[in-house]
């Protein structure tokens, strides 16, 4: 299997592009220091409390749905959860920051194929981030449009269908995503290929993602954004 036998990258945002882990930490810390948790003990609780918050209210917008991760990570930690913590916590999305590869790979990746994202976010959240993107996509699925938070399928189906309408057929589509729970479990019963950006390949842990169990199948593998490019370059020689 090629790169360059796709017409469409989708993408997973957060943890992919955009340095959810780092923006998390940095967003959580107050908490994490009163409940006396280490930022990776904190990431390691957070990916459960998330995914069950998510699947418990799959039609509330991301940064509302954070005000309530916030309140039971503090109740998990046995600490209070502060009013105006929790808000700045559920607004705090468009300040994660991009990782350093991003922007030069999408660039890149922009002038061979269609680019699109899948995220869980809402629109208005991923606006913000989208300004460190640096390329303009051509089609944005957020949760918010599609009323549930991947892994669930309605989320993949979604996408293939608007996608179908413009001509990409799920066969010259590629799926480029960091959580393999949340993406790859999804693009494996789907029966979309798909590329693993491992970003924690040099980090012990899940981090702030759910492990799946057994580990779901993908195409490719790399690294970073930047590894991905350099691939698709290499086949161009």
């Amino acid at each position: 299997m090629r790169l360059s036998q796709f017409e469409a990258l989708s993408f997973d945002c957060y943890g992919t592009l955009i340095d959810w882990e780092t923006g998390l930490t940095r967003a959580l810390a107050p908490l994490a220091e009163r409940g006396e948790v280490s930022p990776e003990d904190i990431l390691q609780i957070y990916g459960p409390v998330e995914h069950e918050t998510e699947e418990e209210h799959p039609g509330l917008r991301y940064s509302e749905l954070l005000e309530r991760v916030y309140e039971r990570l503090a109740s998990r930690l046995g600490v209070s959860a502060l009013p105006d913590e929790a808000r700045e916590f559920g607004a705090s999305v468009g300040d994660w920051p991009a990782f350093p590869d991003t922007q030069e790979a999408l660039r890149y990746l922009k002038q061979h194929f269609r680019l699109i994202i899948l995220s869980n976010v809402d629109r208005r959240s991923f606006a913000r981030s989208n300004e460190r993107l640096g390329v303009e996509f051509d089609h944005i699925f957020t949760a918010e449009d599609i009323g549930s938070y991947k892994p669930s399928l309605r989320n993949f189906e979604y996408m293939l269908d608007r996608l179908r309408d413009t001509g990409i057929e799920k066969g010259r589509l590629l799926h480029v995503a960091q959580s393999l729970f949340h993406d790859h479990v999804p693009a494996n019963l789907m029966g979309i290929a798909s590329a693993w950006i491992d970003r924690r390949h040099d980090k012990p842990g899940s981090g702030a993602t759910v492990l799946p169990d057994p580990r779901p199948h993908f195409d490719f593998r790399f690294t970073s954004m930047g590894e991905l490019a350099a691939a698709h370059r290499a086949e161009q020689d």
